[in-house]
């Protein structure tokens, strides 16, 4: 699935950017690209694949066996020993074979049933029909089959755990027990050797038990301080390698001295699975609590670069030659070649370049351990899954998962990796074994086996996420990236709607699927979100199309620009009075270029003044001196007509709440002078037509010493206010009484009155 596909007739199919002619330049033409895995995985894929390096091929083509079995909840093991298929399960330690004949129980451990009996107690007995029993209610016995495999003669070897602990061998179509540990529970693990030896991985004592062919010696090769052995492989240098739980231990152990040395440490609790291919051992380790974690991550960190991977004999230069243009001639195919477009500032595509930031993966992770015969550890791959299982296929490696069914192929050497399999009905792949090519998959919650073939299916679809193209837009075309080897097909069909549930039924219904052999319009109706649906088929299974990339572009038409807020604030400071600052914000969903024109009226009138046109920044300085005192609105229009013709140019504008233009000071409207010997009172209103007034101050014969006071009621607060001063010990003669009035926003007027005091 992940190895390079070879085929004679090859071609890619890539793509020009292509809008329709009836939109002018400033309209907003998208192109959303999905060319990685994080991206494709946000869709919805049925027998396609989606590899790590963000490619979509067609799935394995997958035969379900047993589609259910009854009162089995997990098939925990599977070996093959020549057409048979043998399968054992929990709860109930069944073991069945599938042949030709199909599926048939070769073992069932004894069951019981729970009886209720008249007198209220419950007992348990084998036979069904007890007359004093009132109500029966079935139960599964405490029997599991974690392992089996093939012993050197070909025999199948059973490991029965629970309620007993046995290591069986089917001889004859009989179950025949050949050793019973005394000091275990479970049988996790079994392996054989080519002299005939086998090898228990047992718990919860965590020992490895050596039995010979016959079963009748048998001896603890190795007690690990470990709670459980739970997998056991054979190494190309005659060692056992073992792996523990609790503390998540990889073991190598010498069969002839039982030397035992730890291979490696691992972070996990539990080292559940492990195959060697080659001289290299790989390693599956996960943690026990990682079954609550469900949050899946679609891709591993993107790494700068790739390994450079040696091509296969036959592999090599695939005869290309080019036509003089921009296509590109393969063996009867046509690859176009993409037109280069520069990338918008912060749209870069995520595997083109590493991260910025990249969310932490989950305490709670699962790993595959390559360990070298020298004994160094890499990580080759992990997931927020558990993993349940391993199985080496040629070079590739199958996991399966859990709580999500996948079945992931990992090729160590490119580091590349993809969900090969996934049944969206069934929890858990929990056991999984090679037989050329294909592979036989077991599940569990409910339980479930599949034959998975190396062909490929006939037929594979992805559905994408939605595609937002920001407002209602009209779909241009739908461009791909692909190698479509001759007697394939890849089609395409589409849809649009306005809401961002792809269930709403207001989407329109789906196209009819269109061979994509170059740009494909996407004929679906003007909104705001478009889906596209890939159909990827083959004709032999052989060779699969292969997608690196999908284009899709939009074209929203010109929308008029949009004034949010305008605000007009009085200017303070030396040689400011009477000016304000308008200050604008406008949002254009084109990007277009925005010029500004600025209006005002005085309140209450209908039509507007000029003040400026064609302000390019955003805020300009009013001097309101240019006009009488009065509530004024200011209006700011926003045009786009720069970035368009003058048919398609749109405008948005806003008005702003009113504002005072008050540039006259406060003013004396009536007073009262009493005079008494050298004292005089002065009583006085002052009125300002549009302000509060502000502050009112005094001084007498033109002292420089203001004396301010305060109106009558003792609060400045409102336009008209009234005053009284008393002035005393005033001496005989001429004076002259100047007062200083302010109004709120500083406007200031001064006015004098002159008083005669008489010599008595």
């Amino acid at each position: 699935m992940i190895k390079k596909i070879q085929s004679k007739y090859v071609f890619a199919i890539m793509f020009l950017v292509c809008l329709s002619a009836s939109f002018c330049s400033a309209v907003t033409s998208k192109v959303t690209r999905h060319n990685s895995s994080r991206e494709f995985q946000k869709g919805e894929a049925n027998d396609v694949v989606i590899g790590s390096r963000g490619t979509i091929q067609l799935g394995r083509r997958a035969e379900i066996l047993v589609k259910q079995f009854d009162d089995v909840w997990s098939i925990n093991s599977i070996v093959s020993i020549g057409d048979i298929v043998y399968v054992g399960t929990s709860p109930d330690g069944g073991v069945y074979s599938f042949g030709s004949g199909g599926l048939k129980k070769i073992y069932a451990a004894k069951l019981t049933k729970k009886e209720r009996t008249k007198d209220g107690n419950d007992r348990e007995v084998n036979e069904p029909n007890d007359p004093n029993a009132v109500k029966q209610d079935k139960h599964f016995a405490n029997e599991h089959i974690f392992a089996m495999a093939a012993d050197a003669s070909g025999h199948l070897l059973v490991g029965i755990s629970g309620q007993r602990c046995a290591l069986c061998r089917l001889e004859g179509g009989e179950l025949k027990t050949i050793f019973e540990p005394n000091d275990a529970n479970y049988i996790f693990a079994i392996s054989a050797d080519k002299g005939g030896d086998i090898y228990l991985g047992t718990g919860p004592k965590g020992r490895i038990y050596r039995i010979d062919s016959s079963g009748k010696r048998g001896e603890v090769l190795y007690d690990s301080p470990d709670k459980n052995i739970l997998s056991l492989a054979q190494g190309p240098d005659g060692f056992i390698y073992a792996g523990s739980d609790s503390r998540g231990l990889i073991y190598r152990i010498n069969t002839k001295t039982k030397d035992a040395a730890i291979l490696y440490d691992s972070e996990q609790q539990e080292i559940t699975a492990l195959v060697f291919i080659g001289e290299e051992l790989y390693a599956a380790a996960t943690s026990a609590n990682a079954v609550g974690a469900e949050a899946k991550f679609a891709a591993q960190q993107p790494q700068a670069g790739r390994p450079e991977v040696k091509e296969e004999e036959g592999e090599g230069d695939s005869g290309e030659e080019s036509d003089g243009g921009s296509n590109t001639l393969i063996a009867g195919g046509t690859k176009l070649q993409i037109a280069n477009t520069k990338e918008p500032a912060g749209e870069q595509q995520a595997e083109h370049k590493m991260a910025v930031a990249i969310p932490p993966m989950p305490a709670q992770t699962s790993y595959i351990y390559k360990v070298t015969k020298d004994g160094f550890v890499t990580d080759i791959f992990n997931e927020s899954a558990v993993f349940f299982c391993l199985a080496a296929q040629g070079k590739e490696l199958l996991v399966g998962t859990g709580n999500n069914a996948q079945l992931f192929a990992v090729e160590p050497n490119s580091e590349e990796e993809a969900v090969v399999f996934e049944d969206k009905q069934v929890s858990q792949i929990t056991a999984v074994i090679t037989v050329g090519d294909n592979a036989y998959v077991g599940m569990a919650n409910p339980a479930r086996l599949v034959k998975l073939g190396k062909v490929f299916a006939s037929e594979g679809i992805y559905t994408s996420e939605l595609v937002d193209a920001g407002q209602p837009a009209k779909w241009g075309k739908l461009q791909i990236e692909a190698d479509v080897p001759q007697g394939c097909k890849v089609l395409m069909a589409c849809r649009s709607g306005n809401v961002k549930d792809v269930n709403d039924k207001s989407f329109s219904k789906w196209t009819e699927p269109k061979e994509v052999t170059g740009p494909v319009q996407l004929d679906c109706p003007v909104n705001r979100f478009a889906q596209y649906k890939l159909v990827l088929r083959d004709s032999d299974g052989k060779v699969s199309p292969v997608v690196r990339e999908v284009a899709v572009a939009s074209a929203v038409p010109n929308l008029a620009p949009r004034v949010e807020s305008v605000n007009v604030t009085r200017m303070e400071g030396p040689g400011k009075n009477g000016e304000f600052k308008i200050s604008y914000d406008a949002k254009d969903d084109n990007g277009d270029k925005l010029i500004y024109k600025i209006d005002f009226r005085r309140v209450g009138r209908t039509g507007w003044i000029e003040m400026k046109d064609a302000v390019e920044a955003g805020s300009f300085e009013w001097d309101s001196k240019t006009v009488e005192d009065g509530r004024y609105e200011i209006r700011v229009t926003a045009s786009d007509e720069r970035s368009n013709t003058p048919e398609t140019k749109l405008t948005g504008s806003r008005v702003s709440d009113a504002v005072v233009v008050d540039n006259t000071g406060p003013v004396v409207v009536k007073y009262k002078l009493e005079k008494a010997g050298k004292k005089i009172t002065m009583k006085f209103t002052v009125n300002d037509e549009l302000s509060a007034i502000g502050k009112v101050e005094y001084t007498v014969d033109s002292d420089a010493n203001w004396i301010g006071i305060v109106p009558d009621d003792l609060i400045y607060d409102t336009t008209s206010e009234d005053f009284t001063i008393l002035v005393e010990k005033l001496s005989a003669g001429q004076h002259i009484i100047s007062l200083k009035l302010a109004d709120a926003v500083g406007n200031t007027t001064y006015k004098t009155y002159e008083i005669n005091i008489e010599d008595k």
